[in-house]
């Protein structure tokens, strides 16, 4: 009490040293009343309060009429907010809003007066008004959200990514491999001979560039619901704002992967798709990942910023909450590719995956920061990434196995040649992605390998050695040494051209390059010796006498058999020669040498080798023989016919020598 006195006697004093005056009285009220609602105690002591007051001085005497005046007061504000309200359900949106905004602006100030009075049921029916206030405005806060969507244009984001498209240069068109596990994924190519033929193409998602923007929401209401949001969270209706705008905001963002063509899809029912359709969403899979993480979630990220500008837990929350479930979709998928069956046909889009994953992960961790998310990307990435190099080892298995027992009739390169390098060619491409996945694999030691090359260029090598291991084995598919040769000389610098006219080149080094040549020409030297031992043994000397001592001579008469060898023994030498150029002609014409230069280099090979020796042959003993019977019988060419028919060598369409060519 002795509180209240002092109190009561301070204002007694500032009254009268106030002076009279109706200004005066006044402000004598206004004090004491603010003196009696900040003190914050019960009816009653207030009451007892007002009651001394007056007695210190007859001006205090109206405060009770001005207490009685402000209840009145607050109750007609109430009841003006509680019309308001009610009549929410008419108008159109820019009045609706108008009008709510200015109600919820009075029963939160309201409230905020009534917190002082002891007005209990004053109070339940301020806050049933704002309940039904905060309904209506959610209600309202859904509609502006659901009206202002921006549908994605997938068509304007799609011409606005540069591709990069990956083929074999050479067009080159492959068989398809059971072992491989190749399908028809690719456009079909016109290649001949049995089974299916495709021409491998590969075509990588496109980047964006990071000026690349769209508008998720009609920017023109984005003041509204930021209004409405501030008034939600000023009510503490917090929470509810948040799950409105997650959910009406979640369903729209699946929309958009709808729209980018990412089905939701369980890991069982991934792995019953077939590659065709797996390639296709795969594909799709890399262009959303994409343009989700740097146009949608960035653009969701500022909306919510600018939405929600005035409390940070609810910025988080509600991208957090709205994001998840889009950013799972995607996972999942990724997931289901992760863990499905390996073939050497998923390889590239499996890395597609993981780059396009690898590239976002940063962004994606900056924008979101739900631990759980975060970590389920990063599972992901590592399961991609495991998935890709198992796919790597099982092409790996796949050439050193491939055990097929089809020789190619003529010697050509092998369909599986060219699938391989050209499979090798697209790895590099990935080679930063694959040295960073394989830096910590060990590899069995190889005699081409040094420390200095990458862990992708002592896989290549490796690759390599099994494929020459393969290649040797099927050589022995040719019951014909001449044409196990050609096959080997074809496919190996079929290999060397590959490597030397792409990345490969620098990843296995010149060394490499210089003894593969080296190979080759061992091959065209078998290939000489196989095929033309016997038909130059025709024109030995020795094959009349028997055999001698020394090196063989192409035409010269050796002292033991020059004289005494008869005209028959000599027709027996051009016949047997006729007879083995024939059959070779016959079969080596059949034989094919598809590089054009590889193809002149051997015939200018045979030419060097035996047309001097038929030459010398031909000049020494055609006399004996010509002017006799039947001489064209036996002298069927001259040196100058046999170099004629040379150029008809390993074209790949077998021809018969016709009666004799004379040359012009």
């Amino acid at each position: 009490m002795a509180a209240t006195t002092t109190t009561a006697a301070s204002i007694s004093a500032g009254a009268g040293a106030a002076g009279g005056g109706g200004g005066a009285e006044d402000r004598v009220l206004a004090t004491a009343q603010q003196i009696v609602k900040s003190l914050n105690t019960p009816k009653e002591v207030r009451e007892d309060m007002m009651l001394i007051f007056s007695s210190f001085d007859n001006r205090l005497s109206n405060i009770r009429t001005v207490m009685t005046d402000q209840n009145d007061a607050l109750t007609a504000r109430l009841e003006a907010v509680e019309t308001v309200i009610h009549r929410w359900d008419g108008g159109n949106d820019s009045s609706r809003h108008s009008s709510s905004s200015s109600a919820v602006d009075e029963i939160i100030s309201l409230l905020e007066d009534l917190s002082s009075e002891n007005k209990p049921d004053m109070v339940d029916r301020a806050d049933s008004a704002l309940q039904i206030a905060m309904s209506q405005l959610e209600d309202e806060f859904r509609r502006i959200l659901i009206r202002n969507t921006v549908p994605l244009d997938a068509e304007r984001l799609y011409g606005s990514m540069r591709r990069v498209s990956l083929s074999f240069a050479d067009g080159d068109v492959v068989e398809d491999f059971e072992n491989f596990g190749l399908v028809a994924a690719s456009a079909d190519g016109d290649g001949s001979g049995s089974g299916r033929s495709r021409r491998l193409f590969h075509e990588r998602g496109g980047s964006i560039g990071c000026d690349l923007w769209v508008d998720l929401i009609n920017p023109t209401a984005v003041e509204d619901l930021k209004e409405i949001a501030e008034r939600m969270i000023r009510a503490g209706y917090e929470k509810e704002c948040v799950q409105v705008y997650s959910t009406v905001r979640r369903d729209a963002l699946d929309e958009c992967l709808v729209i980018l063509g990412v089905e939701k899809l369980s890991i069982e029912e991934v792995q019953k798709i077939d590659w065709k359709s797996m390639d296709e969403k795969m594909k799709k899979w890399i262009q959303a990942v994409k343009i989700t993480v740097r146009v949608l979630l960035a653009g969701e990220k500022k909306l919510c910023d600018e939405i929600f500008s005035g409390s940070e837990p609810s910025k988080e929350v509600c991208f957090n909450e709205t994001t998840k479930s889009c950013v799972m979709q995607l996972l999942n998928f990724g997931e289901a590719v992760a863990i499905g069956r390996r073939s050497s046909e998923k390889l590239f889009r499996i890395l597609d995956m993981y780059d396009a994953l690898a590239n976002v992960l940063q962004s994606l961790e900056v924008m979101v920061t739900d631990y759980f998310v975060c970590n389920e990307s990063k599972g992901v990435l590592e399961a991609l990434g495991d998935a890709a190099r198992g796919t790597f080892v099982e092409f790996e298995s796949n050439v050193r196995n491939e055990t097929s027992k089809r020789p190619t009739t003529n010697g050509e390169v092998h369909p599986m040649i060219r699938y391989v390098m050209n499979y090798m060619k697209l790895i590099v491409d990935y080679a930063a992605t694959l040295n960073s996945l394989m830096e910590n694999d060990e590899l069995d030691g190889n005699d081409d390998c040094s420390e200095e090359m990458s862990p992708l260029a002592k896989r290549m090598l490796r690759l390599i050695t099994c494929l020459q291991s393969n290649l040797e084995e099927k050589s022995k598919l040719y019951e014909d040494g001449g044409l196990q040769n050609v096959f080997l000389m074809n496919n190996i610098y079929y290999v060397v051209q590959k490597v030397k006219d792409s990345e490969l080149g620098k990843l296995l080094g010149d060394d490499w390059v210089r003894k593969r040549r080296g190979q080759i020409r061992q091959y065209a030297t078998g290939y000489l010796r196989a095929s033309w031992s016997k038909v130059l043994s025709a024109l030995r000397d020795e094959s009349m006498s028997g055999g001698s001592s020394g090196s063989p001579s192409y035409g010269q008469r050796s002292n033991s058999s020059s004289s005494s060898a008869s005209k028959m023994a000599l027709k027996e030498r051009f016949r047997g020669f006729n007879t083995s150029f024939e059959e070779l002609y016959r079969l080596q014409t059949a034989w094919k040498v598809p590089d054009p230069q590889l193809r002149e280099e051997l015939r200018i090979s045979i030419s060097e080798k035996v047309i001097p020796a038929y030459r010398a042959f031909y000049g020494r003993n055609k006399g004996q023989i010509e002017g006799g019977r039947h001489a064209g019988k036996y002298i069927k060419y001259t040196p100058d016919d046999l170099e004629s028919y040379l150029p008809d060598l390993f074209e790949g369409t077998q021809l018969v020598i016709h009666p004799r060519r004379k040359s012009s």
